[in-house]
């Protein structure tokens, strides 16, 4: 199990706007010759085009890949180098499968919030920052740009994609109106 398997269902045209790719060395297992292991992981990543590219300590790197067909030949190459790692992939999907949420619905925010705040894996983002980073945007503080690495910022884990949401913003900032937000 990954904390990166709740995004939210995506819209049309996301499921190749939001995938992950996230590896770990265990302590007392597969340690042995990991920062090897590892900066070879990252040499076949940096092949590829990718939104970001996180190592939070020595022994997790994780990826978010901005195309589809970058991250089936990275992972081929990944698999085809056998470093002896799990790897993990997941991304946005069409159809959700899960057992949905099971809790007061009308406690979550709208589906449009909930698209990007699910974006990072812990939860870090919140609403409410999500909020004010699309009326900073909407009051013209923030370039759509600015706003997305303005919600990045407190995901610990590093798989929040500004690229997806930036384009998720400048569509919001479309649509909502002041006394909205």
């Amino acid at each position: 199990m990954t904390h990166t398997l709740h995004h939210c269902q995506g819209t049309e045209g996301d499921t190749g706007q939001a995938l992950l790719t996230f590896t770990m060395t265990a302590k007392g297992f597969n340690e042995q010759d990991s920062k090897r292991v590892l900066s070879e992981f990252l040499r076949i990543l940096n092949k590829y085009p990718t939104s970001k590219i996180e190592g939070l300590d020595t022994s997790t790197i994780q990826a978010v890949f901005i195309d589809k067909e970058a991250i089936l030949k990275a992972v081929k190459e990944l698999k085809e180098g056998n470093l002896g790692i799990s790897i993990t992939v997941t991304g946005i999907v069409e159809k959700d499968y899960s057992v949905g949420i099971c809790f007061k619905n009308s406690k979550l925010p709208e589906e449009e919030i909930l698209e990007i705040i699910t974006m990072c894996g812990h939860g870090m983002v919140s609403q409410h920052l999500a909020r004010q980073a699309l009326l900073d945007m909407k009051r013209g503080l923030f370039s759509p740009q600015q706003a997305a690495v303005f919600l990045a910022t407190p995901c610990i884990c590093g798989v929040f994609n500004p690229i997806r949401a930036q384009r998720l913003l400048e569509e919001l900032a479309e649509i909502w109106y002041y006394d909205e937000i």
